[in-house]
């Protein structure tokens, strides 16, 4: 058995646990938060025989849409005269951070 976490944002988040329920997978949804851009995510956790692990990645796939996203940098920088400000970024994100990891032992009760 494997243990498959995915670490989706939390637009996707939803349509990505009906998708994987629609196709007979039980899913456990935690909300965490992003290291980056300390912004919520959806941590998505699906347990499966390792035959099946490639369909709950491939549905992950298709529902986490990657997007592009101004931010500004964190940290300001010192600009002409000495003027301190942050500028905006054009970042990607979205899409999903996937691990899937053996499981020893599964139990429901």
């Amino acid at each position: 058995m494997k243990l498959v976490f995915a670490i989706v944002n939390n637009e996707d988040g939803n349509i990505v646990m009906r998708e994987l329920n629609k196709a007979g997978f039980s899913v456990t949804k935690m909300a965490s938060t992003g290291g980056f851009l300390r912004v919520g995510n959806t941590t998505l956790l699906v347990g499966t025989e390792e035959e099946d692990v490639q369909k709950v990645i491939d549905v992950i796939r298709k529902f986490s849409a990657k997007r592009k996203q101004i931010v500004f940098t964190p940290e300001p920088y010192i600009g002409i005269a000495g003027d301190m400000s942050s500028y905006p970024e054009e970042i990607e994100t979205g899409g999903a951070t996937i691990f899937v990891i053996d499981v020893e032992k599964f139990e429901k009760v």
